[in-house]
């Protein structure tokens, strides 16, 4: 059962800690720009979509991996995002927005307690789990990361998103083995991902070693 809390004083001191969203970004604490290095986001524009979301995700899953080109598979990319992102809650939809305009603006620490109030009021809500894990990343926070992102696997191991983000934790680690696992979880559920297959390809040479 999702706790109650007083949603209304917990938005008012969310919303006036976020208000500085639109002026300087926070100096010292603002987290270091790694743009090559993102996990895969939701594109800017999702279309709209219908309420049936475990059936809607089935089917898209299935389309994703059948998509036979990249501009096919993008577009069915969006609508699994757009479904992710989908919550019931107007409260934790506001919220969102506000992160999201934390992280534009460089100011991570906002973005992160934004997140949290969210994931106090619907911890069922995996797209806070997985942008709160990609902000720790970013920030090479990768204890709290992987804490975060194991939430999102345990609510939709096909998160790919979140799988490809645990590659490039673990190849940051050190840990090639395991990269190589989480990046072809994630090639299993999103055959189209950028990138992710020449890090396959790369860390099964260096893990496996070359065919003879």
């Amino acid at each position: 059962m999702v706790p109650r809390f007083p949603i209304f004083g917990i938005l008012a001191g969310i919303l006036i800690a976020a208000s500085p969203v639109v002026a300087q970004a926070q100096g010292p604490k603002a987290a270091p720009e790694r743009p090559q290095k993102k996990p895969p986001q939701p594109p800017p524009k999702l279309p709209n979509v219908g309420a049936d979301r475990t059936r809607g995700l089935d089917f898209l899953f299935g389309a994703l991996k059948a998509a036979p080109d990249e501009a096919s598979a993008k577009h069915v990319e969006a609508r699994i995002w757009a479904i992710w992102l989908q919550t019931p809650s107007d409260t934790a939809a506001l919220l969102m927005s506000r992160a999201k305009a934390a992280m534009d603006a460089k100011q991570p620490d906002v973005a992160l307690k934004l997140l949290d109030a969210i994931i106090k009021l619907r911890p069922e809500y995996i797209e806070a789990w997985n942008r709160r894990a990609t902000i720790y990343y970013l920030q090479n926070d990768y204890t709290r990361s992987i804490a975060d992102i194991e939430q999102v696997l345990s609510r939709e191991p096909r998160h790919f998103g979140a799988l490809a983000g645990l590659g490039m934790i673990m190849q940051d680690l050190g840990d090639d083995r395991r990269a190589l696992e989480a990046f072809r979880k994630a090639l299993a559920v999103n055959p189209h991902l950028e990138r992710v297959p020449e890090l396959v390809k790369t860390l099964t040479e260096k893990v496996e070693g070359r065919d003879i």
